[in-house]
């Protein structure tokens, strides 16, 4: 077998906000690339962007784009992975998707690779990386599951502005300088964008990401409850989640409960494996008043965990505070991790 040392890489949807980001984090993390293609919607097409010292026309997605690529990389919707991702895998390539379209189907390994990387030797030409605010919170949680054990975990989220798309994060900067103008905010967007009711987000709090479902969940907490699960390898797993959309424009953060299996598991166990852990860095000195905060957090690969603490009523119970850049450790970050880990390891 023939082992390449280096790979033709298309990138979907690389004029948006997290195509950009895999693009840089590709450059920094000197991946062996032979041929980049950027692509997009025919509306992008034609720009031109930098990848190094190199000048790179984006091209319109199509599905005969992928003629020759080994990875593709998508991050341009899901109705554009549903509908190029299979003609890319037809072509011989390996598809890293980023959008919802393919993560809960039984045939794609939905992965983060600090949790579950061996997943992604099973593969069938397709790849799913999780929702953002799923990545970091399993990225916490595994190395506490994978010492004590773990049978239930609540969350609640606090979630950028960022995570609903570049139009948001404007109306976000709009609606704040209508309200310090004390004029009437106008929203047009959130919570989402295509229902019939919108809030204003600048000085608010929206209970509400994506749309609700018949179980007065909406489909982003279902999405943290059902891909946990899967990414865990554990549906006895109790999993709770309320996600609510703050008025910051990077990072998400999250309150945490869990209960652990083993007795006996104290502040300082949980520590000693949060410190040990790849990819986790554990900010959480009260006395000092450190801990991590989305500005801190922003920028940064790493997903940040502080607050730390034992529940007062259940001995098993602990509360966490985890924070994680949303566009880089829950998408850019995570989807690049993964192509690493197809090179590295020869599974394509």
């Amino acid at each position: 077998m023939t082992i390449k040392t280096a790979y033709n890489v298309a990138v979907v949807g690389a004029t948006g906000a997290v195509g950009q980001k895999i693009m840089k984090l590709l450059e920094k993390k000197n991946f062996p690339i032979n041929e980049l293609k950027l692509l997009s919607s025919k509306r992008s097409a034609g720009k031109k962007l930098l990848f190094g010292n190199k000048e790179i026309t984006v091209e319109e997605a199509t599905p005969d784009s992928f003629q020759g690529v080994d990875i593709a990389l998508f991050s341009a919707g899901g109705s554009i992975s549903k509908e190029l991702a299979p003609e890319a895998v037809k072509h011989g390539a390996v598809v890293i998707d980023n959008t919802s379209a393919y993560r809960m189907d039984e045939n794609v390994p939905l992965v983060v690779p600090e949790v579950n990387s061996e997943d992604i030797a099973n593969h069938k030409g397709i790849i799913a990386n999780p929702n953002c605010s799923t990545i970091q919170m399993v990225a916490a949680l595994h190395p506490i599951k994978k010492s004590f054990g773990m049978n239930r975990i609540i969350v609640s989220t606090y979630q950028a502005v960022s995570g609903a798309g570049a139009e948001a994060t404007n109306e976000l900067k709009v609606q704040a300088q209508q309200f310090l103008n004390e004029e009437e905010m106008e929203a047009n967007l959130l919570p989402v964008s295509g229902d019939e009711k919108h809030y204003p987000i600048a000085f608010n709090a929206l209970p509400q990401i994506d749309v609700f479902g018949d179980n007065g969940y909406t489909f982003e907490e279902m999405k943290m409850i059902n891909e946990t699960k899967k990414i865990m390898h554990d549906e006895a797993i109790s999993v709770a989640a309320t996600c609510v959309r703050l008025p910051f424009f990077t990072s998400h953060a999250e309150s945490v409960y869990i209960e652990v299996e083993q007795d006996g598991v104290e502040v300082a166990d949980l520590w000693k494996v949060l410190e040990a852990a790849d990819g986790i860095v554990l900010q959480d000195n009260p006395d000092a008043q450190e801990y991590p905060t989305p500005l801190s957090a922003a920028d940064k690969e790493d997903v940040f965990v502080g607050r730390v603490r034992k529940d007062l009523d259940n001995p098993n119970g602990f509360h966490l505070w985890i924070v994680s850049d949303n566009l880089l450790k829950g998408a850019a970050w995570n989807t690049v991790q993964i192509a690493q880990s197809l090179t590295k390891n020869n599974w394509l």
